[in-house]
């Protein structure tokens, strides 16, 4: 077998991954996805962020981060234990990790504390999924 031969071999792996990923991102958010940037590790300088889309399962938010071979979500969020602790903007080195127009919040949850960076209209929807708890239930969060 010639360079030019494992050259193409591994350009033709390469353009089926990427091909991969794209497919699933578009399949992810055709099923009612949103764009969420989630980072559980916090860095001064801006670091630790991954994109990735989010899904509504009844009192649970399912992350999916896009560059991931996994099926499944890669965090599961309980809406019962979630309580929004701050907003912010993001910073300079931030901003080329989140959606367009994206606003912060780090967020307290069962396993510690997570920033999830999200769209104006993400946004709101995720506010509005947060605060409809059925009835009965407290909703520990503030704006």
């Amino acid at each position: 077998m010639g360079i030019t031969e494992i050259a193409g071999l591994i350009l033709l792996v390469v353009a089926v991954v990427i091909a991969y990923f794209a497919w699933r991102r578009i399949r992810l958010l055709r099923e009612g996805g949103v764009h969420v940037a989630l980072r559980s590790q916090f860095d001064d300088r801006g670091r630790g962020w991954h994109l990735g889309v989010g899904h509504y399962r009844g009192d649970q938010f399912a992350w999916f981060r896009v560059l991931s071979l996994g099926s499944g979500p890669d965090q599961m969020i309980a809406r019962d234990g979630l309580e929004i602790d701050a907003r912010r903007e993001p910073t300079g080195p931030e901003a080329y990790a989140m959606p367009a127009g994206a606003t912060v919040l780090r967020c307290k949850v069962g396993t510690g504390e997570i920033e999830i960076a999200m769209g104006p209209d993400a946004l709101t929807g995720f506010l509005s999924w947060l605060e409809s708890s059925p009835p009965g239930r407290t909703i520990p969060w503030a704006s």
